[in-house]
């Protein structure tokens, strides 16, 4: 009989991409109420590029294994687990631990993955599509016959952003470099080029009234810009500080800096509101409910997936042991879509 392996992506600390480790060892046990995951599909998130360099607001103390969602089978089961969940494929959001070729996960934390759907499909929509589904529908409400600006629309999360923007009945503009401009179009996408284009000018052109709803991840001057650009009763979804990644000092001033903006906002009588979505929020306080939320939501997307309504942009599968490639690719800017990485 072949003995399995556990294998691993240890960030060891702030560290340039080849500096990440691959470790391994013995696959590991799982204890009351858990599951060990046979990973087959794991990715590199916007929050692994912060957490190599020391940016991201939660991240844990160095040494730890990345990975912030992963999809995989499930391969033994601990004391209070049904027995009928071993042989599953099912998906998690991990924050940390992905990185492996077997996770340790919380039963409760499971979210099946319906036949039909890829474990790199599922892959590209668990943190990814989870994040959009709940912005779109759960902060902004976008409904039919509104307008919206997502920037960053040929990411992980923006490309999913547009197709579930679209499939509410939404007209959309996003924000690309132009190497996206014709695979947007083809999505019903107008595009604009943030390299070249004024963008609030050319919002602006496009939709003299203001936008319903802006998502934006870029955080800084951006967050402004967007705020801006909201007709009456629009809604700014702010999401992270990607124009931050690369600065230096604290980690949390970036995120503080938003959320006092934010605060002012909705302070203002004009009928717009501003939030920040943290993926997280609510579970700290009522972890039965942020559960019940996550399993329903990502349900909805992985429904969407399999009926051919959404379609995850993958854009690279990469194994674990080459992971710098993978995190360098990740970061260059120039792929639409998420890394995904298998064992």
């Amino acid at each position: 009989m072949q003995v399995q392996e556990l294998v691993e992506v240890v960030l060891p600390g702030t560290v340039e991409p080849e500096g990440f480790e691959l470790r391994r060892g013995a696959v590991p046990v799982p204890g009351a109420g858990q599951v060990v995951v046979a990973m087959e599909a794991t990715g590199v998130s916007f929050a692994e590029q912060q957490m190599r360099r020391g940016r991201y607001f939660d991240q844990p103390a160095y040494p730890f294994v990345p990975g912030y969602d992963l999809v995989g089978t499930v391969l033994t089961t601990g004391p209070g687990v049904p027995l009928d969940l071993r042989g599953r494929r099912v998906a998690a959001l991990t924050k940390v631990g992905g990185w492996a070729s077997h996770v340790l996960v919380d039963a409760a934390d499971l979210v099946d993955v319906p036949d039909g759907v890829s474990p790199t499909q599922a892959e590209g929509a668990v943190l990814n599509g989870l994040t959009a589904w709940q912005m779109l529908h759960g902060k902004a409400k976008v409904r039919a016959g509104q307008t919206v600006l997502v920037h960053g629309a040929n990411g992980g999360v923006g490309s999913l952003l547009v197709q579930l923007a679209a499939l509410a009945g939404a007209r959309v503009i996003g924000t690309a470099s132009a190497r996206h401009h014709d695979a947007l179009r083809a999505m019903g996408v107008t595009p604009v080029d943030y390299r070249t284009e004024d963008v609030p000018a050319r919002v602006r052109e496009l939709a003299p009234g203001g936008v319903d709803a802006v998502f934006d991840h870029i955080g800084g001057r951006s967050v402004v810009d967007s705020w801006s650009l909201l007709a009456p009763g629009g809604t700014l979804v702010s999401y992270g500080s990607a124009a931050t990644r690369d600065d230096t000092g604290s980690r949390y001033w970036p995120v503080l800096e938003i959320l006092g903006r934010i605060w002012t906002w909705n302070t203002l009588p004009n009928g717009r509101h501003a939030y920040f979505y943290n993926v997280w929020a609510g579970r700290s306080t009522g972890r039965d409910g942020f559960r019940a939320r996550l399993r329903a939501d990502l349900t909805q997307v992985f429904d969407a997936l399999r009926r051919g309504e959404l379609t995850a942009l993958v854009a690279a599968e990469l194994p674990l042991a080459r992971i710098a490639e993978a995190v360098r690719l990740a970061e260059s800017g120039t792929v639409a879509g998420k890394v995904v990485l298998t064992p």
